[in-house]
């Protein structure tokens, strides 16, 4: 019997390759980033490790904007800054 498919996503800060389940989605959505607990949610995504590593690489850098093609103002860019202090430092 053959394997069931479990879906793969890249992590956009540090490129490795997970399932989809063991990553958290961020999501374009009327211009601005949210987080995306069901993975499910219309909009252009891309996925991060649940990790204070990974967030706070690509928080510094702009890898979530050049990800999901948007400008993040300050206070997105602190909401997203919020969520990551709840993660743990690393996996």
């Amino acid at each position: 019997m053959k394997p069931k498919h479990v879906p793969q996503r890249t992590c956009i800060a540090c490129r490795t390759v997970a399932g989809k389940r063991g990553l958290v989605r961020l999501v374009r959505v009327d211009g601005r980033v949210e987080v995306d607990p069901t993975g499910k949610q219309a909009g252009r995504g891309a996925y991060l490790h649940p990790n204070r590593t990974c967030w706070q690489a690509v928080i510094e850098s702009n890898r979530i904007e050049q990800a999901l093609r948007i400008k993040l103002s300050a206070a997105n860019r602190q909401e997203l800054m919020n969520y990551m202090q709840d993660l743990p430092e690393t996996e």
